[in-house]
Protein backbone atom coordinates (compact mmCIF):
# COMPACT_ATOMS: atom_id res chain seq x y z
CA UNK A 1 0.00 0.00 0.00
CA UNK A 2 1.51 3.35 -1.04
CA UNK A 3 2.47 5.83 1.67
CA UNK A 4 2.64 9.62 1.77
CA UNK A 5 3.97 11.70 4.65
CA UNK A 6 2.72 15.21 5.42
CA UNK A 7 5.33 17.24 7.28
CA UNK A 8 8.98 17.57 6.35
CA UNK A 9 10.46 18.11 9.80
CA UNK A 10 12.75 15.64 11.54
CA UNK A 11 10.04 13.17 12.53
CA UNK A 12 8.21 13.24 9.21
CA UNK A 13 11.47 12.73 7.32
CA UNK A 14 12.50 9.88 9.63
CA UNK A 15 9.18 8.08 9.14
CA UNK A 16 9.44 8.55 5.38
CA UNK A 17 12.89 6.98 5.57
CA UNK A 18 11.46 3.83 7.14
CA UNK A 19 8.43 3.63 4.85
CA UNK A 20 10.51 4.15 1.71
CA UNK A 21 12.43 0.94 2.26
CA UNK A 22 9.48 -1.00 0.80
CA UNK A 23 8.27 1.29 -1.99
CA UNK A 24 8.57 4.99 -2.96
CA UNK A 25 7.13 7.58 -0.56
CA UNK A 26 6.07 11.15 -1.24
CA UNK A 27 6.98 13.63 1.47
CA UNK A 28 4.86 16.79 1.43
CA UNK A 29 6.52 19.88 2.86
CA UNK A 30 6.41 23.66 2.49
CA UNK A 31 10.06 24.66 2.13
CA UNK A 32 11.23 24.53 -1.49
CA UNK A 33 14.91 24.64 -0.51
CA UNK A 34 14.56 21.61 1.75
CA UNK A 35 12.58 19.77 -0.92
CA UNK A 36 15.33 20.44 -3.43
CA UNK A 37 18.00 19.22 -0.99
CA UNK A 38 16.09 16.00 -0.36
CA UNK A 39 15.54 15.31 -4.05
CA UNK A 40 19.02 16.29 -5.24
CA UNK A 41 21.35 15.52 -2.31
CA UNK A 42 19.30 12.93 -0.38
CA UNK A 43 19.51 14.99 2.81
CA UNK A 44 17.23 17.14 4.95
CA UNK A 45 19.88 19.69 6.02
CA UNK A 46 17.54 21.68 8.27
CA UNK A 47 16.28 18.82 10.43
CA UNK A 48 18.41 15.69 9.88
CA UNK A 49 21.80 16.93 8.71
CA UNK A 50 24.33 14.27 7.82
CA UNK A 51 21.80 11.44 7.41
CA UNK A 52 21.59 10.01 3.90
CA UNK A 53 17.97 9.53 2.84
CA UNK A 54 16.86 6.66 0.60
CA UNK A 55 16.22 7.34 -3.07
CA UNK A 56 12.63 6.21 -2.56
CA UNK A 57 11.70 9.51 -0.91
CA UNK A 58 10.33 12.17 -3.26
CA UNK A 59 9.83 15.58 -1.69
CA UNK A 60 6.80 17.45 -3.06
CA UNK A 61 5.31 20.89 -2.43
CA UNK A 62 1.74 20.54 -3.70
CA UNK A 63 -0.94 18.65 -1.69
CA UNK A 64 -2.34 17.18 -4.90
CA UNK A 65 0.87 15.14 -5.24
CA UNK A 66 -0.15 12.81 -2.41
CA UNK A 67 -3.54 12.03 -3.92
CA UNK A 68 -2.81 8.41 -4.79
CA UNK A 69 -1.61 7.29 -1.36
CA UNK A 70 -3.47 4.58 0.53
CA UNK A 71 -1.79 5.54 3.82
CA UNK A 72 -1.12 9.15 4.78
CA UNK A 73 1.03 9.96 7.81
CA UNK A 74 0.12 13.34 9.32
CA UNK A 75 3.24 14.64 11.03
CA UNK A 76 2.30 18.22 11.81
CA UNK A 77 2.05 20.03 15.18
CA UNK A 78 -1.21 19.60 17.06
CA UNK A 79 -1.94 23.32 16.91
CA UNK A 80 -1.82 23.43 13.10
CA UNK A 81 -3.37 20.03 12.41
CA UNK A 82 -6.89 21.34 11.79
CA UNK A 83 -5.71 23.82 9.16
CA UNK A 84 -3.60 21.13 7.49
CA UNK A 85 -6.61 18.80 7.33
CA UNK A 86 -8.64 21.47 5.57
CA UNK A 87 -5.85 21.96 3.02
CA UNK A 88 -5.60 18.24 2.37
CA UNK A 89 -9.34 17.49 2.23
CA UNK A 90 -9.78 17.99 -1.56
CA UNK A 91 -6.78 15.80 -2.36
CA UNK A 92 -7.14 12.73 -0.13
CA UNK A 93 -8.45 9.63 -1.89
CA UNK A 94 -11.58 8.06 -0.45
CA UNK A 95 -10.69 5.29 1.96
CA UNK A 96 -7.14 6.45 2.65
CA UNK A 97 -5.98 5.54 6.15
CA UNK A 98 -4.70 8.51 8.16
CA UNK A 99 -1.97 7.87 10.74
CA UNK A 100 -1.48 10.68 13.26
CA UNK A 101 2.15 10.95 14.31
CA UNK A 102 2.34 14.16 16.37
CA UNK A 103 1.67 14.49 20.08
CA UNK A 104 -0.43 17.15 21.73
CA UNK A 105 -3.84 18.57 22.58
CA UNK A 106 -5.51 21.29 20.54
CA UNK A 107 -5.34 24.28 22.84
CA UNK A 108 -8.57 26.02 21.79
CA UNK A 109 -10.81 22.95 22.01
CA UNK A 110 -9.05 20.49 24.35
CA UNK A 111 -9.36 17.80 21.66
CA UNK A 112 -6.82 15.12 20.87
CA UNK A 113 -5.64 14.77 17.28
CA UNK A 114 -7.95 11.89 16.38
CA UNK A 115 -11.03 13.94 17.27
CA UNK A 116 -9.76 16.88 15.21
CA UNK A 117 -9.13 14.69 12.16
CA UNK A 118 -12.44 12.85 12.46
CA UNK A 119 -14.23 16.21 12.52
CA UNK A 120 -12.34 17.69 9.57
CA UNK A 121 -11.88 14.57 7.43
CA UNK A 122 -14.91 12.35 8.10
CA UNK A 123 -15.06 8.97 6.44
CA UNK A 124 -11.36 8.19 6.69
CA UNK A 125 -9.84 5.41 8.76
CA UNK A 126 -7.79 6.92 11.60
CA UNK A 127 -4.84 5.52 13.55
CA UNK A 128 -2.25 7.03 15.89
CA UNK A 129 1.45 6.27 16.22
CA UNK A 130 3.48 7.17 19.29
CA UNK A 131 6.25 5.90 21.51
CA UNK A 132 9.81 6.52 22.72
CA UNK A 133 11.55 7.57 19.52
CA UNK A 134 13.97 10.30 18.55
CA UNK A 135 13.82 11.10 14.85
CA UNK A 136 17.59 10.94 14.42
CA UNK A 137 17.68 7.40 15.87
CA UNK A 138 14.92 6.19 13.57
CA UNK A 139 16.44 7.80 10.48
CA UNK A 140 19.84 6.30 11.32
CA UNK A 141 18.31 2.82 11.56
CA UNK A 142 18.87 2.40 15.30
CA UNK A 143 16.56 0.00 17.18
CA UNK A 144 13.28 1.67 18.16
CA UNK A 145 9.89 0.40 19.34
CA UNK A 146 6.60 2.31 19.16
CA UNK A 147 2.85 1.72 19.34
CA UNK A 148 0.26 2.11 16.59
CA UNK A 149 -3.40 2.07 17.59
CA UNK A 150 -6.60 2.03 15.55
CA UNK A 151 -10.08 1.25 16.78
CA UNK A 152 -10.21 -1.60 14.26
CA UNK A 153 -7.65 -4.23 15.32
CA UNK A 154 -7.25 -5.59 11.79
CA UNK A 155 -6.43 -2.11 10.47
CA UNK A 156 -3.87 -1.60 13.23
CA UNK A 157 -2.18 -4.86 12.30
CA UNK A 158 -2.07 -3.98 8.59
CA UNK A 159 -0.65 -0.51 9.22
CA UNK A 160 1.91 -1.78 11.73
CA UNK A 161 3.23 -4.34 9.27
CA UNK A 162 3.43 -1.81 6.42
CA UNK A 163 5.15 0.95 8.40
CA UNK A 164 7.60 -1.17 10.41
CA UNK A 165 11.22 -1.55 9.39
CA UNK A 166 14.10 -3.90 10.27
CA UNK A 167 14.95 -1.79 13.33
CA UNK A 168 11.61 0.04 13.70
CA UNK A 169 9.35 -2.28 15.67
CA UNK A 170 5.65 -1.40 15.87
CA UNK A 171 3.28 -2.92 18.42
CA UNK A 172 -0.36 -2.76 17.29
CA UNK A 173 -3.28 -1.95 19.57
CA UNK A 174 -6.78 -0.50 19.68
CA UNK A 175 -6.59 2.08 22.48
CA UNK A 176 -6.41 5.24 20.38
CA UNK A 177 -7.18 7.60 23.24
CA UNK A 178 -4.65 5.96 25.54
CA UNK A 179 -1.85 6.33 23.01
CA UNK A 180 -2.77 9.98 22.45
CA UNK A 181 -3.08 10.76 26.17
CA UNK A 182 0.32 9.30 26.98
CA UNK A 183 1.98 11.12 24.10
CA UNK A 184 0.49 14.50 25.01
CA UNK A 185 0.80 14.42 28.79
CA UNK A 186 4.41 13.25 28.84
CA UNK A 187 5.37 16.48 27.03
CA UNK A 188 4.10 18.54 29.96
CA UNK A 189 6.00 16.40 32.44
CA UNK A 190 9.18 16.64 30.37
CA UNK A 191 9.07 20.41 30.79
CA UNK A 192 8.92 19.87 34.54
CA UNK A 193 11.87 17.46 34.38
CA UNK A 194 13.88 19.95 32.35
CA UNK A 195 13.09 22.77 34.76
CA UNK A 196 14.24 20.60 37.66
CA UNK A 197 17.55 20.01 35.90
CA UNK A 198 17.86 23.69 35.05
CA UNK A 199 17.40 24.61 38.70
CA UNK A 200 20.11 22.13 39.68
CA UNK A 201 17.86 20.16 42.00
CA UNK A 202 19.79 16.93 41.49
CA UNK A 203 19.24 13.42 40.19
CA UNK A 204 17.14 12.33 43.18
CA UNK A 205 14.64 15.12 42.60
CA UNK A 206 14.59 14.25 38.91
CA UNK A 207 13.72 10.63 39.60
CA UNK A 208 10.99 11.58 42.06
CA UNK A 209 9.53 14.12 39.64
CA UNK A 210 9.35 11.67 36.73
CA UNK A 211 7.86 8.93 38.92
CA UNK A 212 5.21 11.12 40.51
CA UNK A 213 4.58 12.70 37.12
CA UNK A 214 3.82 9.28 35.74
CA UNK A 215 1.25 8.82 38.52
CA UNK A 216 -0.46 12.00 37.33
CA UNK A 217 -0.30 10.87 33.70
CA UNK A 218 -1.96 7.61 34.71
CA UNK A 219 -4.67 9.25 36.81
CA UNK A 220 -5.64 11.75 34.16
CA UNK A 221 -5.28 9.30 31.28
CA UNK A 222 -7.61 6.80 32.93
CA UNK A 223 -10.10 9.56 33.76
CA UNK A 224 -10.15 10.48 30.06
CA UNK A 225 -10.89 6.86 29.14
CA UNK A 226 -7.45 5.36 28.49
CA UNK A 227 -6.71 1.71 29.16
CA UNK A 228 -4.19 1.67 32.06
CA UNK A 229 -2.22 -1.03 30.24
CA UNK A 230 -1.56 1.42 27.42
CA UNK A 231 -0.25 4.02 29.85
CA UNK A 232 2.39 1.66 31.24
CA UNK A 233 3.44 0.73 27.70
CA UNK A 234 5.60 2.32 25.05
CA UNK A 235 3.37 5.31 24.34
CA UNK A 236 3.00 6.18 28.03
CA UNK A 237 5.77 5.20 30.42
CA UNK A 238 8.23 4.45 27.63
CA UNK A 239 7.81 7.83 25.97
CA UNK A 240 7.93 9.62 29.33
CA UNK A 241 11.26 8.01 30.19
CA UNK A 242 12.80 9.04 26.86
CA UNK A 243 11.49 12.58 26.70
CA UNK A 244 12.69 13.30 30.24
CA UNK A 245 16.19 12.00 29.49
CA UNK A 246 17.95 15.01 28.00
CA UNK A 247 18.07 17.95 25.63
CA UNK A 248 17.40 15.91 22.50
CA UNK A 249 13.81 16.23 23.72
CA UNK A 250 12.44 19.66 22.82
CA UNK A 251 10.19 19.72 25.86
CA UNK A 252 13.02 18.84 28.23
CA UNK A 253 15.23 21.46 26.56
CA UNK A 254 12.50 24.07 26.97
CA UNK A 255 12.13 23.23 30.67
CA UNK A 256 15.90 23.31 31.13
CA UNK A 257 16.09 26.82 29.70
CA UNK A 258 13.10 27.82 31.81
CA UNK A 259 14.77 26.58 34.99
CA UNK A 260 17.98 28.41 34.11
CA UNK A 261 16.14 31.65 33.40
CA UNK A 262 17.35 31.73 29.79
CA UNK A 263 15.76 33.35 26.76
CA UNK A 264 13.01 31.05 25.45
CA UNK A 265 12.18 32.94 22.26
CA UNK A 266 14.76 31.17 20.11
CA UNK A 267 13.90 27.62 21.15
CA UNK A 268 12.24 25.09 18.84
CA UNK A 269 8.55 24.33 19.25
CA UNK A 270 7.81 22.43 22.46
CA UNK A 271 4.32 20.97 22.18
CA UNK A 272 4.03 20.68 25.96
CA UNK A 273 3.87 24.47 26.18
CA UNK A 274 0.51 24.38 24.41
CA UNK A 275 -0.75 21.22 26.12
CA UNK A 276 0.02 22.18 29.73
CA UNK A 277 -2.87 24.57 30.28
CA UNK A 278 -5.33 22.21 28.60
CA UNK A 279 -4.10 19.25 30.65
CA UNK A 280 -4.39 21.26 33.87
CA UNK A 281 -7.94 22.27 32.96
CA UNK A 282 -8.92 18.69 32.15
CA UNK A 283 -7.54 17.54 35.50
CA UNK A 284 -9.47 20.22 37.37
CA UNK A 285 -12.71 19.43 35.53
CA UNK A 286 -12.42 15.74 36.41
CA UNK A 287 -11.27 16.26 39.99
CA UNK A 288 -7.89 14.65 39.31
CA UNK A 289 -5.00 15.49 41.62
CA UNK A 290 -2.17 16.59 39.33
CA UNK A 291 0.08 19.07 41.17
CA UNK A 292 3.04 18.76 38.78
CA UNK A 293 0.91 19.37 35.70
CA UNK A 294 -0.81 22.27 37.46
CA UNK A 295 2.57 23.72 38.45
CA UNK A 296 3.87 23.57 34.88
CA UNK A 297 0.71 25.27 33.62
CA UNK A 298 1.09 28.01 36.23
CA UNK A 299 4.74 28.60 35.36
CA UNK A 300 4.00 28.81 31.65
CA UNK A 301 1.09 31.23 31.99
CA UNK A 302 3.17 33.46 34.23
CA UNK A 303 1.10 33.12 37.39
CA UNK A 304 3.59 30.96 39.29
CA UNK A 305 7.35 31.67 39.52
CA UNK A 306 9.49 28.57 39.11
CA UNK A 307 10.95 28.79 42.62
CA UNK A 308 7.46 29.14 44.12
CA UNK A 309 6.28 26.09 42.18
CA UNK A 310 9.08 23.98 43.65
CA UNK A 311 8.34 25.25 47.16
CA UNK A 312 4.63 24.50 46.75
CA UNK A 313 5.30 20.93 45.61
CA UNK A 314 7.64 20.29 48.55
CA UNK A 315 5.18 21.81 51.05
CA UNK A 316 2.28 19.54 50.07
CA UNK A 317 1.00 17.36 52.95
CA UNK A 318 2.64 13.97 53.30
CA UNK A 319 0.44 11.00 52.43
CA UNK A 320 0.52 7.32 51.59
CA UNK A 321 2.09 6.54 48.22
CA UNK A 322 -0.81 4.39 47.02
Amino acid sequence: MSVAVVGGGAWGTALATVAAREEPVRLLLRDAAIADAINRRRENPAYLPGIVLPVGIEAVLEPAAIGGAGIVLLVTPAQTLRAVCRTLAPHLPAGAALVLCSKGIERDTGLFASAVVEAELPGHLVAVLSGPSFASDVAAGLPTAVTLAARDAALADVLARRLAGPAFRIYAGTDVLGVEAGGALKNVLAIAAGASAGLGLGASAQAALVTRGFVELTRLGEALGADPRTLVGLSGLGDLVLTCSGTQSRNFAYGLALGRGEDLSTLKLAEGVFSAGVAARLATERGIEAPIIQAVAGILDGTLPVADAVAALLARPLKREF
